[in-house]
């Protein structure tokens, strides 16, 4: 084997056994951080130099997307102004593996005038750092990776999965869902997964609709006109209730039972399908797709709680977004 292969796979191992070690220590302090995030009037406010500081970047990103209201300040630039950004009742998380980063030490007086909570994250309870923190989320020792052991490795790999540690047991304590989740991410996959019906569903002019005594040629009619071509129409009565369904495979049927010449006169009432499945419009899609599926139908009728047209899903509208 190449002895750079078992070299990388002794820095994994070591950065490895840096995060199981920040799990074994996570306690009392941890759980009244919880409380106070989820407590919270104002914002989690992450800090931190360096490197720390791009783990205190991507953890305030975390909070705001699992529904935890957050932003990142930059200690240098924080005490050349921008500690207006700080209100009253946020909580500052102020990241600094020594505990004596001085840009991160001289954030603690204002902040803590400001009546913000201090919660430190760092490598020990005697630092500088910990000793003005209200609450200290302890790293421990922790050696960093390669020969040297100077840049930051292993221990910013620890602050992170710390850091995402809190950033979900706070998630799981707001019952923040994947519906909320998707919210905040509307162009992921989640997202479009979690999309309902009703943003999908075919309205307007390319919902197409017959009325109830109209001839199978002039449900055709409307399918063909209708942009689109979904290759269906729902049958309604004078209100928009649902009567029935007609599509592509019916007409099929009736061109192989020999009606085809009868189209003009067929009325679309003796042909159409009587009480057709149907699909409201809060359904998510994800759930769509596996109706569809299910069913084993390319479209159906979207219907209210009275049983009134709204629109027409597509399974090609699914499959476009890459839903399923």
């Amino acid at each position: 084997m190449d002895p750079r292969i078992e070299r990388a796979r002794e820095i994994v191992a070591s950065e490895a056994a840096a995060v199981r070690g920040v799990g074994e220590r996570i306690g009392t302090d941890f759980l009244a951080a919880v409380d106070r995030i989820l407590a919270l009037d104002g914002r989690v406010v992450t800090a931190g130099m360096g490197k720390a500081g791009i783990i205190a970047q991507k953890l305030s990103a975390t909070f705001a997307s699992t529904g935890t209201n957050s932003i990142y300040l930059h200690p240098a630039e924080a005490i050349h102004g921008d500690l207006g950004r700080v209100s009253p009742g946020d909580l500052l998380l102020a990241l600094s593996k020594s505990g004596t980063t001085d840009e991160v030490l001289r954030l603690l007086a204002p902040v803590k005038a400001a009546g913000c909570t201090v919660v430190a994250m760092t490598q020990s309870r005697e630092s500088p750092l910990a000793r003005h923190a209200d609450l200290v989320l302890e790293l421990g020792p922790i050696a960093e990776a390669g020969s040297l052991a100077l840049a930051p490795t292993a221990s910013t790999t620890a602050m992170l999965a710390l850091g995402d540690a809190l950033a979900i047991v706070v998630q799981e304590g707001r019952r923040f869902g994947p519906e909320d989740f998707a919210r905040f991410h509307p162009g992921g996959d989640l997202g479009r997964r979690l999309m309902r019906v009703e943003e999908l569903m075919r309205t307007g002019d390319r919902n197409p609709m017959v009325r109830s005594g109209a001839t199978v040629l002039e449900a055709l009619s409307v399918m063909t006109r209708t942009p689109g071509r979904p290759g269906a129409t729902s049958i309604v009565d004078a209100t928009g209730r649902l009567l029935g369904f007609f599509t592509d495979g019916d007409l099929r049927r009736l061109l192989e039972q020999g009606h085809g010449r009868d189209v003009d006169t067929l009325r679309i009432d003796a042909v159409m399908t009587r009480a057709p499945r149907t699909i409201p419009p809060d359904t998510f899609a994800l759930e769509a797709v596996a109706f569809l599926h299910q069913l084993r139908v390319d479209q159906l009728p979207v219907v209210d709680e009275r049983e009134r047209v709204l629109g027409l899903l597509d399974v090609q509208d699914l499959l476009d977004l890459r839903i399923g």
